[in-house]
C-alpha cells in the first residue's frame, strides 16, 4: 500500500493504492497524517479505536476521514499508524440491516498535537473523491481542505 501527496489549488490531495479495500483505508489516513506534519515521533501516544457505517464505500471512506480530523480535534492528538478493516454488506448477513451497510473498525496511535509540529486539516471534502477497484487493487483519491 501506498499514496502521494498531490498539490490542489489551496487544498492537498491524497491518492493510494493498495491491495484490499482495507489497506486501502489506512494508506489514505497515512495520508492524513502526513498532510498534517512532515513528521511523526516513531513512539508515543495511546492507540483508539473507532468504528463507522456508511450506505456506500465513499460514504464511509468520506465519514471515516471526518471522525479521524473529529478525533483529532477533540482528543488533542494526531491519529498516526492507522490500522482498519472494512466490513463490506455481503459479509454482514441479510437480516443485519435493512439497507446494504460498509463499516470500517479501525485503530490509530494518538500522537499529542503538542509533539509534532501539525498543519490544521479543517475538513475532508467529497470534492474530486475518486474510490475505485481496478487490475491490480483499489485506488483512491481524497481532497482535504486546509
Amino acid at each position: 500500500m501506498s499514496y502521494e501527496l498531490r498539490d490542489h489549488t489551496a487544498d492537498v490531495a491524497v491518492e493510494a493504492t493498495a491491495p484490499s479495500l482495507s489497506a486501502l483505508f489506512a494508506a489514505v489516513a497515512d495520508g492524513l497524517t502526513a498532510a498534517s506534519c512532515e513528521s511523526v515521533p516513531a513512539e508515543g501516544g495511546e492507540r483508539f479505536t473507532l468504528r463507522e457505517a456508511a450506505e456506500s464505500r465513499e460514504a464511509l471512506l468520506f465519514d471515516y476521514l471526518d471522525r479521524l480530523i473529529y478525533e483529532r480535534d477533540v482528543r488533542l492528538v494526531l491519529p498516526a499508524d492507522h490500522e482498519c478493516r472494512v466490513i463490506e454488506p455481503d459479509s454482514i448477513g441479510p437480516d443485519d440491516e435493512d439497507e446494504p451497510t460498509y463499516i470500517v473498525e479501525a485503530g490509530a496511535r494518538g500522537v499529542p498535537l503538542d509533539a509534532v509540529a501539525a498543519r490544521e486539516i479543517k475538513a475532508v471534502t467529497y470534492s474530486e473523491m475518486t474510490l475505485e477497484r481496478r487490475d491490480d487493487g483499489w485506488y483512491a483519491y481524497v481532497v482535504f481542505d486546509v
